[in-house]
């Protein structure tokens, strides 16, 4: 891997990880000084999640350049990675079925955003 698709993994990451603990603070407020229920916090942030990961896919494409899909792709495991490292270490807790299922979207959505951040620039490349 050149050092620019991993810059660009890193703005992904980056962007990805900015987003999710944004919009924990924003689900935190809503829990606290609202009447939003638990069961709707569960869709919300698998929502928030799609989203954040496609939003990151996106920025490691636009920043990568080329192989937007396989960019993407380790943007996804990438936090997904991060995920299960501090779930099994620091609560000692492997993914549940449901999680894992989660995580697979969230693989694809930040795939499919790093297919779409390549194609938006229009430059063509000989790499």
């Amino acid at each position: 891997m050149k050092g620019n698709q991993f810059i660009a993994l890193l703005y992904g990451w980056i962007v990805v990880l900015g987003l999710i603990l944004i919009s924990s603070v924003i689900l935190a407020f809503l829990l606290r000084f609202t009447t939003f229920s638990d069961p709707a916090l569960t869709w919300v942030a698998l929502v928030i999640g799609l989203i954040s990961l496609f939003i990151g896919g996106v920025v490691a494409g636009v920043k990568g350049k080329v192989k937007g899909w396989i960019i993407g792709g380790i943007t996804g495991i990438g936090f997904t990675l991060f995920t299960f490292l501090v779930q099994y270490l620091g609560y000692q807790q492997a993914f549940s079925l449901e999680q894992s299922i989660h995580h697979i979207g969230f693989i694809l959505a930040a795939l499919f955003g790093g297919v779409i951040g390549v194609n938006i620039t229009g430059e063509v490349t000989n790499e």
